[in-house]
């Protein structure tokens, strides 16, 4: 098939996802008749009408509880935040409420409710607007939080979110929207991914890269460029950061024997530290070299360009990272070229 955007995978599977059930429908601000800030939902207020894709006024803790509110009575409502930064202005509904529900009332109300939302730098759109804070939600027991980084892998995740029982977190990065990449059937037909399991986009046997969202399409490119320096790196896309894979991981880094998370969140409390801690719990006799985590800077991102790119991780801090930890194993490392 011909390769496809990320944004028309997405689009392409809500569309085929409220064509089969009547009870999907889509929430949120601007996503009518802008058709969404992303264009996500383009087309979809003209085929399907204001009943089923309704555009919210500006009001993020509101209209959440509203379709906490919809799940509870067995709707299926997809809610579209524009930033995952203005998810915090719904931390407590997501949170004390559609994270809490199932529990507090001893599963007689599930809340089956979507949440996409985009976030990550490198668009120049200033510090408050560039957050990767999936951690505060990866953090919460019963939220799942799913991060795909390929269109085939947002189609199958994202009809897999909106078929769970449960709420489900949908992180979508902005500089991930117009790159490509080919699904494996038309989107009708693709079967949906399993959350809670990681993927091994990239076999190899001298070192593990572990990433997930925009980080794992970079940690393939640096496979590529490691593969041309004869260095067999492979590759573990995380998918799903609630439940999270412990077992891929670490089977991965035992046939390695040495690993480097690279995330676009902050160092410090970040996704990869939970990560470096599952290795060391659970490979730590196979390790030759200390697990090394790329991240982005500790500080807010810059709105300067040359500032923002210099505070994200990139293909080059990560080569730099995974180089470091095969000179740390002892094993040769052609240095590139000055």
């Amino acid at each position: 098939m011909a390769p496809v955007t990320y944004r028309q995978a997405l689009r392409d599977t809500l569309r085929a996802e409220m064509l089969r059930d009547e009870n999907v429908f889509l929430m949120g601000e601007e996503i009518g008749l802008f058709e969404g800030s992303y264009k996500i939902t383009e087309g979809l207020l003209k085929e399907f009408g204001p009943k089923r894709v309704r555009d919210t006024p500006i009001a993020e803790e509101g209209f959440v509880g509203a379709a906490i509110g919809a799940a509870m009575l067995g709707l299926r409502p997809v809610v579209e935040i524009m930033t995952i930064n203005f998810s915090l202005l719904a931390l407590d509904q997501i949170v004390n409420h559609a994270a809490k529900i199932y529990g507090m009332f001893g599963g007689q109300a599930s809340v089956p409710m979507v949440i996409r939302t985009p976030g990550g730098g490198g668009q120049q759109l200033g510090a408050t607007h560039s957050q990767n804070v999936e951690l505060f939600y990866s953090f919460i027991p019963g939220l799942k939080v799913v991060a795909p980084s390929t269109p085939a892998e947002a189609s199958a995740m994202l009809k897999a979110a909106i078929r769970d029982d449960d709420p489900v977190l949908f992180l979508e990065n902005l500089a991930l929207y117009n790159t490509k990449g080919e699904l494996p059937a038309p989107v009708e037909e693709i079967e949906p991914a399993e959350i809670g399991r990681a993927a091994v986009t990239r076999p190899g046997t001298d070192i593990t890269i572990i990433g997930y969202s925009r980080m794992a399409r970079v940690a393939a490119e640096v496979a590529e460029t490691l593969a041309a320096e004869g260095v067999s790196a492979e590759v573990v896309d995380l998918r799903s950061l609630r439940p999270l894979d412990r077992a891929t991981v670490v089977e991965s880094v035992r046939k390695t024997g040495c690993a480097v998370v690279a995330e676009d969140d902050w160092l410090t409390y970040g996704i990869g530290a939970e990560i470096a801690a599952t290795i060391q719990e659970g490979a730590f006799d196979w390790l030759d070299a200390p697990v090394r985590r790329v991240a982005m800077a500790e500080v807010p991102l810059p709105y300067a360009k040359s500032l923002e790119s210099a505070a994200l991780p990139s293909a080059d801090s990560l080569l730099t990272a995974v180089r470091a930890t095969l000179r740390a194993t002892g094993r040769p490392v052609l240095e590139p070229a000055r």
